[in-house]
């Protein structure tokens, strides 16, 4: 799976972060950084969670 952040529809809630740890991150400017573009597949559940979770559905999960 890949993770795909829309930067122009984010708005760094963190959401995500909370969810997904591992995967995202905010850095000192309050901009999302994807950590892993590609997780291992266990984390799975939580970008599809992160991703479900966003307000403005900037996440995407891609397969493949």
């Amino acid at each position: 799976m890949r993770v795909v952040v829309d930067p122009v529809l984010c708005e760094s809630n963190a959401l995500c972060v909370g969810l997904a740890p591992s995967v995202f991150e905010l850095d000192g400017d309050d901009t999302l950084t994807v950590l892993e573009e590609r997780p291992e597949e266990d984390l799975r559940a939580d970008v599809q969670a992160a991703a479900a979770a966003c307000p403005k559905r900037a996440i995407s999960v891609i397969d493949g």
